[in-house]
This record gives C-alpha cells, structure tokens and sequence, in this order.
C-alpha cells in the first residue's frame, strides 16, 4: 500500500530504535520533496537508504496545496503538500499531526498514526508489545505528543491477545 507520510511521523518513529522495522511493513512510503529537504534532510537522511521515496510535486498541485492552504490555515505548508499528494495519490496520509489530521478528515483524506503502524509491525511480528511499549516510551522521553490513553489501551488489548 502507498502512504504519503508527513515529518512528524518519521520523528515519532526517530525517538525509538523501530524505524528499520517501519520500512519492513508491505507499504511504500513517500514524502513531497520539498518536505524532505525543508524538515528531514539534515537530520533524517538515513531514511532514504530505508527506503523512503522522494516526490516531486507538479505545479499544479502546489496551486491545489495553495488553495487548501487558504481552506486550512493550521498545518503548515509542507504539511498540506503531504496532504494534497496523498489526495492525488488516493492513499493514507501518515500524520500524529492533530491540526493536519483534521484537514485530511476535511478532505476525505484516510489517516493512519503511530499507533496504527506500531499495530500493524506487532501484527507482523516485525516487533513484539514489549519492544512497542519500549519504543512508546523512548517517544514519551522524547517529548513526543500521542494520545497516551490510547497507548495504554492498544498496548493492554494486544498484550491480552484481543
């Protein structure tokens, strides 16, 4: 499956030792490639040799980004450049964004977080509920903003086997 990621998804994952096993998951993984080099460039090139894949955004979708700019003034300009690719795409946008998030639910976008993708590598035994909640953990230290009560809720239904 493709999914159109944001920044702040591959700093959640940076915080934890997983983001080897995010890239193992059955998806492809693409950014705008003006996010990548405004956001992720100088710290995050590594995700490249992982397996992340650029795009470039045509001019007429920086005119679709600019016009849902001005529709959702809250997430910043790379953000809707992510959302308007995943748009075009029709794919999931990957976000922990809550200010992006709520423009892709505007615009009949899927979301998918942190939470669905540390599900679905426990799913795939890619990982185990002890090394995710060590991983939720080293996000928490991090200063890293996920819906903590969810955490817990996910980390005790798949630990019981629900």
């Amino acid at each position: 499956m493709l999914l159109v990621g944001d920044a702040n998804i591959f700093m959640d994952f940076a915080a934890t030792e997983l983001t080897p096993a995010l890239f193992r998951l059955d998806h492809e993984l693409i950014v705008p490639e003006a996010l990548f080099h405004e956001e992720l460039a100088s710290r995050h090139t590594h995700l490249l040799n992982l397996g992340l894949q650029l795009r470039a955004m045509s001019g007429e979708q920086v005119q679709r980004a600019g016009a849902m700019m001005a529709k959702h003034r809250r997430p910043s300009s790379n953000d809707i450049l992510a959302l308007t690719l995943a748009s075009d795409l029709k794919c999931p946008l990957v976000t922990g964004d809550w200010q992006l998030r709520a423009a892709a639910n505007a615009e009949g976008v899927e979301v998918l977080g942190t939470l669905a993708l540390v599900e679905q590598m426990i799913q795939r035994k890619l990982i185990t509920v002890i090394e995710a909640g060590a991983a939720y953990d080293a996000m928490g230290a991090a200063g890293r903003r996920l819906p903590w009560d969810e955490v817990r809720h996910q980390l005790t239904r798949l630990q019981d086997g629900a």
